[in-house]
């Protein structure tokens, strides 16, 4: 541990209080991804905070979601780069949960939905930024913070700005939840695909005119085996039909059959060969023709040249403080597989616990204290 070190993690533990009572009061506010207007109340509640700590917020609303907020320091230098603090605020958890599964610090542990993944994560931003105006710490790199609010359905509306803030920033912190009982980091998260087939076939009474028909449910029933067949675990990669329909009714041959896939895969090159041998997939049975539509979503996390150096980075930070960090991979996907396509980034910084979209959601709150100071050091490195 290095003097800076002790300064910085003495500094979070005077904050605990403070920083568990925040994190209690953003949980408090339910904020699922599918009511834009849950999300306002604890966007306030983050504005205000970054607001007492000199930053300028922008409200970007959202067009069927709720919107995301762009913090900058204030009286930020342009000539410095920028680093980008990456977040969400929305949950899996539908409103009237706190009924059943109320905000609840017992010891060590705080539970309550999204208390876990991951409005901790938001609370360590707060706190890191005020830990080191506190200890009058300037980064050299300017943090630039975004929270989005539809994270957990795919950010199908941040996308764009997510894209945009991290072709401007030399680095991005995803303060996602850490992996187990250790926090490991997120080096390495699976890229995935989805994929309809639809499959026409001929509709004939199946009594009386068994031969007249081509089964779109038969036909179906062989591109699922020859799907799950693509599935390669020792690789990562991984296919499943999750989904099928069809048919009318059990006296009629089906004219039509439909099936979604789900597609995991470890690298881009996977994706791009996985999605082509989808797409090459033709129907066997006489009289039936498929449509294939979809494609790659989100591209993987990899552990590249620049990211491998961030996270060296951080294992040196975190020795500072007196702690070990370690990875893993995380067969899901966050806003940090699309950063990653810009920029260095490092995912998995946020809370240490368990329960994510599970009822017995909770977080360690000594390790809350740990990262808040890890993610202050982080934020000291270097240009």
């Amino acid at each position: 541990m290095t003097e800076l070190g002790e300064r910085i993690l003495a500094a979070a533990v005077e904050e605990e209080e403070a920083m568990i009572s925040f994190l209690m009061e953003l949980a408090s506010m339910e904020s699922p991804s599918d009511v834009p207007e849950s999300q306002l109340p604890v966007q306030a509640h983050l504005t205000s905070a970054l607001e007492e700590l000199g930053f300028e917020v922008e409200k970007t609303p959202g067009k069927r979601m709720g919107g995301h907020l762009l913090a900058r320091p204030g009286n930020r230098n342009p000539d410095r780069p920028s680093q980008l603090l990456l977040g969400h605020c929305d949950t899996v958890w539908k409103l009237g949960t706190l009924a059943t599964m109320p905000v609840v610090l017992e010891g060590n542990r705080l539970r309550g939905p999204g208390v876990f993944d991951m409005k901790a994560g938001l609370t360590q931003m707060i706190f890191a930024l005020k830990i080191l105006r506190g200890l009058r710490l300037e980064p050299e790199v300017t943090p630039v913070i975004l929270i989005n609010s539809d994270e957990e359905i795919g950010s199908p509306e941040s996308e764009p700005a997510i894209r945009q803030a991290a072709q401007e920033v030399i680095r991005a912190f995803i303060l996602e939840p850490g992996m187990g009982s250790e926090g490991k980091l997120k080096t390495l998260r699976k890229g995935w695909g989805r994929f309809t087939l639809k499959v026409t076939g001929k509709a004939a009474h199946a009594g009386l005119d068994p031969e007249g028909g081509a089964s779109a449910i038969l036909e179906l029933s062989h591109l699922i085996q020859a799907l799950h067949a693509m599935t390669e675990l020792d690789r990562g990669l991984t296919v499943n039909v999750g989904v099928v329909s069809g048919g009318t009714r059990s006296n009629v041959i089906a004219p039509e059959a439909e099936g979604e896939v789900d597609v995991r895969v470890l690298t881009k090159g996977e994706g791009e060969e996985i999605e082509k041998r989808i797409r090459s997939l033709t129907t066997t049975v006489p009289g039936t023709s498929v449509g294939i539509d979809g494609g790659m979503l989100v591209p993987p996390l990899e552990r590249t040249p620049r990211n491998r150096a961030l996270y060296e980075e951080a294992r040196g930070a975190a020795q500072e403080l007196g702690l070990e960090l370690d990875e893993d991979m995380a067969g899901g996907g966050s806003d940090g597989n699309t950063t990653s396509q810009f920029t260095a980034t490092l995912d998995g910084l946020g809370a240490v616990g368990d329960g994510a979209h599970a009822p017995h959601e909770f977080l360690f709150v000594d390790k809350q204290v740990e990262r808040c100071a890890l993610l202050a050091r982080l934020l000291l490195l270097a240009p």
